[in-house]
């Protein structure tokens, strides 16, 4: 028996150290990492606490989610060394599961846990506790009758992951829609509908649903990860929970999962980025990873607090999901994944362009005329400078001649007065902007801008390189941007980066609405160790391939390459990551658009259609991002400049150019 004890310590000490990275020792220290006694093989922190707290002082019980070991730190090393000799090949039954175990111990000198802070809940997710009675419960609990009716339209259906009702109209999990000529005879219960007035009058939700569906699930149960149909249903989708508690999932594209407790007799209310874009579902087990303080009640996130995790049993719980069906087309900010908006991509996408005519007409009709319709929202949405561009600005000596090509709205022309700065931008609106704040700017191309060669001392181009459609194009403009300058002048480019998260760190851009940071939670007792990390996924795993060749010394500079005939240009979800470097960009233009002239063909709706115009309108704009190291390359090929610097700056590739 001693033999086997042995044998299985030994073992849990390489799963260790070959999965986690941690080093058990032979000498007797404060900590204790368990084998068998984890979360993710049925012990409860409640369970755990009373074995432990037998032989002395818990400083600190770790557990990590899904892993079948925790960490206890005690007081003393005598009194780790108590509950070693004790518990080491020793069998307990599981409290939860009745099931035997044999516990395996070993001592460990110091284990670092990465953890995450609370994560916010996702964008337009709102989450209200107790939003009705425990009486109020009951009665709309029995007012859906499982048995009675059983041939009427609206009975219950058995699906394989829970039972279904359908009230208002009946959704179809054929084709994940409704029929929308085919309303159910009844409309909802009536104490359904004076919940909803409840949830108006408090300012929970903003229009009154007209479908219900209730969901009945037995613990075990779930329902896989879904985004609801677009096509179907309005915006708001509200769910409330009754009879039990239950964790939800819900992940973003990028991979980022946030779980969420879900209360019993709490209103989830779905809107925005959380109903279009955010997988939502139910794990099927029969308990949960949750926090151990305020159990079953404390409404947010769950995240991974090692020292407050523990395991909940489900009970059987019922939902009651509310939505307003959609009478028209989906025209949300998120096209990739709406059904409305696919059929129409199809179409209205361009395609790559082949030769400077089609280069020429693509920026034309995705970056000039989008970026004049959309300039006043645009110029409300940029007003804080970059440091690091500021910074460069103010290094200039006094008096210096700057220019500042594709100057947008101008936040960059008044940041240092010594300095004679003027701007141009191929907006014309833009640069109205500009000329309503006393700053000087003209309207040009950033191919052909009308200043003297080598009269300016400095230059600066911010995120205007990456609008160019082809590698001459965007070689161009750094060789204009050169011409201008004197001998010994500098010249600043910022263009948008491929890589948008970098050097394991998320760029703003992503994080803005779905990053977290982190903190550490440690056991010590000495001498460091290797960090043990949570096996977190990795939005960085796919492995881009340029679409365009770095410019090198070879005669042809790139030439070679050709795209892919009738390639289409896809659409990119805003706030995630890029997987392609050519593509098009949504802008959601708030308020609506003042009507010049003619309608533009990047609004994703049939053209003229009574969508179109009661909608505020999605116009597209075309970017090619740059892999690390393409916007150096291409400096590098002009024989008339060298780069003093390159470097990342919040999802920016970045030069410095010194013209010789």
């Amino acid at each position: 028996m001693k033999k086997k004890v042995l044998r299985k310590q030994v073992r849990a000490q390489h799963t260790l150290m070959r999965h986690e990275g941690i080093e058990c020792t032979s000498h007797a220290t404060q900590s204790l990492v368990i084998a068998n006694a984890g979360l993710g093989n049925g012990m409860s922190r409640h369970q755990l606490c009373r074995i432990v707290e037998e032989y002395g002082l818990v400083e600190m019980l770790l557990m990590p989610p899904n892993k079948p070991y925790s960490f206890v730190k005690y007081g003393t090393t005598e009194e780790a060394k108590k509950a070693f000799d004790a518990l080491n090949g020793k069998e307990v039954t599981l409290e939860d599961f009745g099931q035997n175990i044999v516990l395996y111990i070993n001592f460990v000198e110091k284990v670092f846990w990465k953890n995450a802070v609370p994560t916010s809940l996702p964008p337009g997710l709102i989450l209200i506790e107790r939003v009705i009675s425990p009486e109020e419960e009951s009665r709309m609990l029995e007012s859906i009758d499982w048995i009675g009716d059983e041939d009427t339209q609206n009975a219950q259906k058995t699906l394989k992951h829970r039972r279904v009702k359908h009230f208002g109209y009946e959704f179809c999990y054929d084709n994940n829609n409704v029929d929308k000529d085919r309303p159910l005879p009844g409309g909802l219960p009536e104490i359904c509908d004076l919940f909803l007035e409840k949830c108006l009058k408090q300012g929970y939700i903003k229009h009154k649903p007209d479908q219900l569906t209730v969901n009945q699930y037995e613990p075990g149960q779930g329902i896989p990860p879904h985004i609801d149909t677009h096509s179907a249903f309005e915006d708001e989708i509200i769910s409330l929970s009754l009879g039990s508690e239950i964790v939800m999932d819900f992940k973003h594209p990028d991979g980022l999962t946030v779980a969420i407790m879900l209360p019993r007799c709490s209103l989830l209310v779905m809107a925005g980025e959380s109903r279009y874009l955010w997988t939502h579902g139910i794990t099927p087990r029969k308990y949960d990873v949750i926090q151990a303080s305020e159990l079953g009640q404390k409404v947010g996130t769950i995240t991974a607090d090692l020292g407050d995790l523990t395991l909940n049993r489900r009970e059987t719980r019922t939902s009651f999901t509310f939505r307003k069906v959609r009478r028209s087309p989906c025209n949300c900010i998120y096209p990739s994944v709406c059904d409305s908006q696919k059929g129409q991509q199809r179409q209205a996408q361009p395609s790559f362009p082949h030769n400077e005519m089609e280069a020429s007409k693509l920026e034309q009709e995705y970056v000039h005329k989008v970026y004049e319709e959309i300039a006043t929202h645009f110029s409300s949405t940029r007003h804080s400078p970059w440091p690091r561009i500021v910074e460069f600005l103010r290094s200039l000596p006094k008096g210096s001649i700057v220019a500042d090509v594709g100057c947008g709205n101008g936040k960059y022309l008044g940041i240092n007065e010594d300095l004679y700065m003027v701007g141009c931008d191929r907006s014309k609106n833009l640069v109205d902007i500009c000329g309503e704040k006393n700053f000087q700017a003209f309207v040009c191309d950033a191919l052909s801008v009308p200043i003297r060669s080598g009269s300016c001392d400095a230059c600066i181009s911010i995120a205007v390189i990456h609008h160019f459609s082809t590698a001459e194009r965007r070689l161009a403009t750094i060789r204009e941007l050169a011409r201008l300058l004197r001998p010994g002048g500098t010249a600043l480019i910022y263009v948008w980066a491929m890589e948008q998260e970098y050097k394991n760190k998320k760029s703003k851009y992503l994080k803005e609405k779905i990053g977290s940071k982190g903190t550490e939670e440690e056991i010590n007792t000495g001498t460091a160790q290797r960090p043990l990390s949570d096996q977190m996924p990795d939005s960085t795993s796919q492995d881009p391939v340029c679409s365009d060749q770095l410019l090198n010394d070879s005669k042809d500079k790139g030439s070679d390459a050709k795209p892919v005939a009738d390639y289409r240009l896809p659409v990119h979800t805003n706030r995630t990551s890029f997987h392609s470097q050519d593509l098009l960009v949504p802008w959601h233009l708030k308020g609506g658009t003042k009507k010049k002239g003619e309608s533009i063909d990047t609004v994703l709706l049939p053209a003229g259609s009574k969508e179109s115009q009661e909608l505020s309108p999605v116009f597209h704009r075309y970017y090619h991002v740059f892999c690390e190291g393409e916007l150096e390359a291409a400096c590098r090929s002009l024989d008339c400049v060298r780069v003093q610097k390159s470097y990342y700056d919040q999802g920016n590739w970045c030069v410095v150019l010194e013209k010789l």
